[in-house]
């Protein structure tokens, strides 16, 4: 019974580090999105990084939206076919519809690629919700963040979410 413990305590550790999780260098959980990554800045997207990808995953999408918008959820981002052996985006990656063997979608500002938070007024929250998918979703020319929804439904293994305030200063 005394060599049990050491071995149950090594099985917790291990399974620890296999935990999906989404991260960036720019902000921490539930605290502020430095305005560089905004309207207000150079309007790039953030370093996003990614710790714990299941082994059976093929590829990981990524959706940016501010559910605190006046017209309702405010779709930011859409990237996915993210390679699943990359632990990270970026910063700045280009606002194309392909790039660096991944696809973007059509944000809800009707762009390619990341659009940084640009609330009217108050403070929102910025949802960057990153599901690692057992599937490579096609890359189809205005892909929206409601299509990709569709295109997952069955295929996600694992989520987690990063979630950034920003407040525009007057």
């Amino acid at each position: 019974m005394k060599l049990l413990f050491p071995i149950l305590l090594f099985m917790a550790q291990d399974s620890a580090k296999v935990h999906f999780k989404i991260k960036s260098p720019a902000f921490s959980h539930g605290k502020m999105i430095p305005a560089k990554y905004t309207c207000d800045g150079k309007d790039i997207s953030p370093e996003i990084v990614f710790e714990g990808v299941p082994e059976n995953t093929k590829s990981i999408a990524l959706i940016a939206d501010d559910p605190d918008a006046p017209m309702g959820t405010w779709v930011h981002w859409v990237i996915y076919n993210i390679p699943p052996d990359s632990n990270k985006l970026r910063e700045g990656l280009p606002k194309e519809m392909k790039m660096e063997g991944m696809c973007q979608g059509i944000n809800d500002f009707g762009k390619y690629g990341y659009g940084g938070p640009c609330p009217p007024g108050g403070v929102h929250r910025y949802f960057f919700k990153a599901y690692a998918l057992d599937t490579i979703v096609p890359c189809e020319k205005g892909m929206t963040k409601k299509k990709l929804l569709e295109l997952i439904k069955g295929h996600v293994i694992t989520s987690d979410t990063l979630m950034g305030k920003y407040k525009r200063e007057k």
